[in-house]
């Protein structure tokens, strides 16, 4: 989302922005590469207090330094080190609300000791969490920035993915692509997938890799299963990959059945512009995103009613192609990149306001 916001400053000019992270990586050398100032702090560790008050330090002489009109932190982790230090800059303070909030996990109870201005939600299904936390801050929803131009791709361009894929041009592509964690719905859309064992040409892309050693362990779970099954010759695990937007392209479906709600879910608005129909569950804020001219909506943790929907879009090409037509005209309406990033604007500018009064 940073990166999105960085690269299409000329969307709304007179918000300027400046970031800073913590760590170093893959998103901060693509955020400095548009040249957005990118302000590096040090890497705070909970367990080590002194490294909390040098990354707040650090941030202080930063506010000090140059004249910010108001400060975001992404998240209750980023609210609970560095919101004291924006407090005490005197400079307004909103926290972007990126996940649900229990009010429960001791990093949330942590950034509840500092209340913001104004918070942010990435949807209504945030947004409806924020009282576990915050019982008097106001909110505003603001979707998450998306880049809704469509990749390019000829029909050999098409082609080329596809036979590098081993995966045939008449193949029905259904694609995934997230954390490869358990509450993302791998192992319930796998077993829907088992139960379309007589359907013919569908293939399956799950695309992301593992980042920690839980998550190598539920991969391999994954592997496992799908051998199971008897299915394993219509799967491809393409691990981690870089050309996302490029995948989606190619592919015919996107299809996520997550566990538990999903915050908000910029993959479905990718998913939407790239033109392929959303099968997913109607939890969170998928239901903010998908509605029935571009997708379909299944109840949660059910295997058998996602393999009905799955069945129904693989089978009827008229409808997959009046789905997909849909789907950019809503990504635009839900996420386009201008009217958030205006829409932003306008709350830290009512934020503002609110201060003063």
């Amino acid at each position: 989302m940073l990166l999105t916001m960085a690269t299409h400053t000329a969307c709304c000019p007179t918000l300027v922005t400046e970031i800073a992270l913590c760590f170093a990586g893959r998103s901060s050398r693509e955020i400095a590469s548009t040249g957005v100032p990118l302000h590096r702090l040090p890497t705070p560790r909970a367990r080590l207090p002194h490294t909390v008050l040098k990354a707040r330090q650090a941030l202080t002489t930063l506010l000090s330094a140059n004249r910010f009109d108001r400060v975001i932190c992404h998240g209750q982790w980023a609210q609970a080190i560095f919101g004291p230090a924006v407090r005490r800059a005197g400079v307004p303070l909103a926290m972007w609300v990126h996940g649900p909030l229990s009010g429960r996990h001791w990093s949330e109870r942590w950034a509840g000791w500092t209340r913001p201005d104004l918070a942010i939600c990435t949807s209504h299904f945030t947004a409806s969490t924020v009282p576990n936390l915050y019982d008097d801050v106001p909110t505003t929803v603001i979707h998450p920035p998306v880049d809704v131009a469509a990749e390019a791709l000829s029909p050999a361009d098409r082609s080329g993915i596809r036979r590098e894929l081993n995966t045939a041009d008449n193949a029905i592509v259904i694609v995934q692509a997230s954390r490869t964690e358990a509450w993302k719905g791998h192992e319930l859309l796998i077993e829907a997938l088992g139960l379309l064992r007589d359907v013919p040409q569908w293939v399956w892309w799950q695309v992301g890799g593992a980042q920690r050693p839980f998550e190598a362990a539920y991969l391999q779970s994954l592997r496992t299963r799908v051998s199971e099954l008897a299915i394993a010759e219509r799967v491809r695990f393409l691990g981690e990959r870089p050309d996302v937007r490029r995948l989606l392209s190619t592919a015919d479906i996107y299809c996520q059945a997550n566990s538990k709600p999903e915050p908000f879910g910029i993959v479905f608005v990718e998913a939407l512009a790239a033109g392929l129909p959303v099968v997913t569950v109607a939890t969170g804020g998928a239901v903010e995103i998908v509605d029935d001219s571009c997708g379909v909506l299944v109840p949660p943790g059910d295997p058998s009613a996602l393999a009905v929907a799955l069945r129904r879009v693989i089978e009827d090409a008229a409808l997959r192609a009046s789905l997909s037509g849909a789907g950019p005209v809503r990504a635009k309406w839900v996420s386009d990149v201008g009217a958030q990033m205006r829409a932003l604007e306008n709350a830290l500018e009512t934020m503002a306001t609110n201060v003063a009064v």
